[in-house]
């Protein structure tokens, strides 16, 4: 009696799960996506099929298919699934698994195939428990994880498993995942009579960002909202989307790899001084919720890095916007500091000052603390007078030009060199004037890559 009511809840459930959940693939052929993993003659499929697997950590954008990869894994090696969140489950839940795992594989010879969804979230002695049984066979571990593996899942677990990375889904591969929804009237949404305005399927699978799991719920919650015409359709409109997608977050972790990867790509668009792209990534930073004084700090030390002397009023403009976003707050901060990005995106280009501080840190911390010259200590007492301090000493405001030429770096130094202008913007005046005053000692410009 117990197992029929078990069997008939367990049918409910799968009637009343969502869309993402009720159209989960159940074997390879349903499966979109990850060629490069699952093709007939990749040596995943083969282990899979072959049923001899080891543990595995998938490494992959929310709704690539960790979580049904894993599924799938199960059902075709006749494991027994157990799941478990990272987020949720505690050691003792580790160590429940754990024994009944073991009791499984001496009663019945059964393995388990224990899936641990954001394993990244687990800390060390979490990992630590799961570890002998992962070396003794006695289960087979398969972790899920947006982020990179390397910086979060300990080192001996890591060792033990092979680690896949998974690709974000792309547009033709979640257009195929909606037309599977819109025609099964089994576990899709076939039964509905569904039909998408072409304008609203395309925006549909545009913000999907590879992730079917959220497509195929937002693409449920539309249907759902869009009543039927006479003859029993549900035309589901633009407008309809754009309410189901309004409460979709951007893939974008403060903590994680989405920031890293996305402030790399904001910084090396201005390097690259491409305003377009600029722009576009600061917009995804701040619709995300990224904290705009980051983006802020960013800037002035892109300013200073990358502009440099071939534009010094680059880090002014920083600065100021740096400020401005700081005295008034976002929406509207996002106005000086989208100023910003846009001048620093366009204006010449130069790292001179940020080469010579890292040729002078080599020195400093080579040859440590070498003697001032003599000639450039103030002699401030009489004794010091004696001993020579301050002797030699040219005043530059007594010479022609404001300028006299005189040895100014420590002894065992002379003639090292950490500046070299380059030949961009206001920095090219700067390397005519040095030539005037130095001439070949310390004159001549580094020309950019290309010339």
């Amino acid at each position: 009696m117990a197992d029929l009511f078990d069997h008939a809840l367990q049918q409910r459930q799968g009637r009343d799960a969502p869309l993402a959940a009720r159209l989960r693939p159940r074997n390879f052929d349903e499966f979109v996506g990850q060629e490069h993993l699952l093709g007939p003659e990749r040596v995943l499929r083969k282990a899979i099929e072959s049923d001899q697997l080891p543990s595995l950590v998938f490494w992959g954008p929310p709704g690539s298919g960790k979580t049904t990869l894993a599924h799938i894994i199960a059902l075709q090696t006749k494991c027994y699934f157990e799941s478990l969140s990272a987020v949720t489950a505690g050691v003792a839940d580790l160590r429940r698994v754990m024994e009944s795992s073991r009791e499984r594989l001496s009663l019945s010879s059964q393995h388990t195939v224990l899936f641990v969804d954001e394993i990244h979230r687990f800390n060390k002695s979490q990992q630590d428990v799961i570890l002998p049984y992962v070396e003794n066979g006695t289960i087979t571990l398969i972790g899920a994880t947006t982020e990179n593996p390397s910086f979060e899942v300990i080192a001996p677990l890591l060792s033990r498993s092979r680690v896949y990375t998974l690709k974000q889904l792309t547009d033709e591969q979640v257009k195929n995942i909606v037309e599977r929804a819109l025609a099964d009237e089994d576990r899709g949404i076939g039964n509905l009579n569904v039909v998408l305005e072409p304008e609203a399927f395309e925006l549909l699978v545009g913000m999907a960002n590879g992730d079917a799991r959220t497509t195929l719920n937002s693409l449920e919650l539309a249907a759902h909202a869009t009543t039927p015409d006479d003859h029993g359709t549900r035309t589901v409109t633009l407008s309809t989307v754009e309410d189901a997608l309004q409460q979709r977050a951007l893939m974008y972790d403060k903590a994680g790899d989405q920031h890293y990867d996305t402030i790399s790509a904001f910084i090396k668009s201005v390097r690259g001084s491409d305003p377009d792209a600029a722009i576009y990534w600061l917009v995804r930073m701040l619709e995300a919720g990224e904290d705009p004084m980051f983006i802020a700090r960013r800037i002035i030390i892109l300013a200073a890095e990358d502009i440099g002397m071939a534009e010094p009023g680059a880090l002014s403009v920083a600065v100021a916007a740096q400020q401005a976003v700081h005295f008034i707050g976002l929406p509207e901060g996002a106005i000086p500091l989208a100023e910003a990005v846009v001048y620093l995106a366009t204006a010449p280009k130069s790292n001179s000052a940020y080469a010579a501080l890292n040729k002078a840190r080599q020195d400093v911390r080579q040859f440590g603390n070498a003697p001032v010259p003599k000639h450039l200590k103030n002699p401030v007492t009489g004794l010091m007078k004696q001993e020579g301090y301050g002797d030699g000493y040219k005043y530059s405001h007594d010479y022609p030009d404001h300028f006299a030429a005189m040895e100014n770096l420590p002894e065992r130094l002379r003639g090292h060199r950490y500046y070299t202008p380059s030949n961009q913007g206001y920095e090219q005046s700067v390397a005519d004037r040095i030539q005037r005053w130095w001439g070949d000692k310390k004159g001549g410009t580094i020309e950019p890559p290309g010339g």
